[in-house]
């Protein structure tokens, strides 16, 4: 049986398949990590959620992975995080996984930050998550320590970098 065909487009941050996929994503991490965040005020819950924020000025990317019938099977952004180029919410639709969305997606930010003068990528992300973390380390991603703003509200993340 042969692989789906797929293709990569760029996309607007605000594109409704996009914001879909994030809100698909979020529900995901949510039921995640649910038992992990118990305990936490309203405030700190506050600061995470403004940690984990991007904003429309900071996107240098929002991409989809589409089938040949233009059906979303996958989002990821790239954004400027000060002087850094960090991969942010990558997300495979539950029907398409382990089909090579994911790894497509990776490769199209690294080339996007290569091609950009990006010296490096990084990304944040966390146990709960295995097979993001296999896919980060298949694709040549290593391990770094936690970056901010994931610092104070995060400090168990899991941080990576590519280096160019």
């Amino acid at each position: 049986m042969s692989e789906p065909r797929l293709r990569i487009e760029q996309v607007q941050v605000d594109d409704p398949r996009a914001v879909e996929l994030r809100g698909m994503l979020d529900a995901d991490l949510d039921e995640r990590y649910r038992d992990a965040d118990g305990g936490d005020t309203p405030a700190f819950a506050a600061k995470r959620e403004a940690a984990l924020a991007v904003y429309p000025e900071q996107v240098v990317a929002t991409l989809l992975a589409v089938d040949a019938d233009d059906a979303p099977l996958g989002h990821v952004i790239l954004r400027r995080l000060g002087d850094e180029w960090e991969l942010k919410r990558l997300v495979v639709v539950a029907a398409a996984r382990r089909r090579g969305v994911g790894r497509a997606l990776t490769a199209e930010v690294i080339d996007l930050a290569r091609r950009g003068g990006a010296a490096r990528v990084i990304l944040q992300s966390g146990r709960m998550q295995p097979e993001s973390l296999r896919l980060y380390a298949a694709a040549g991603f290593t391990p770094i320590a936690v970056y901010e703003p994931y610092v104070e509200t995060m400090p168990r993340s899991l941080c990576f970098e590519y280096v160019f």
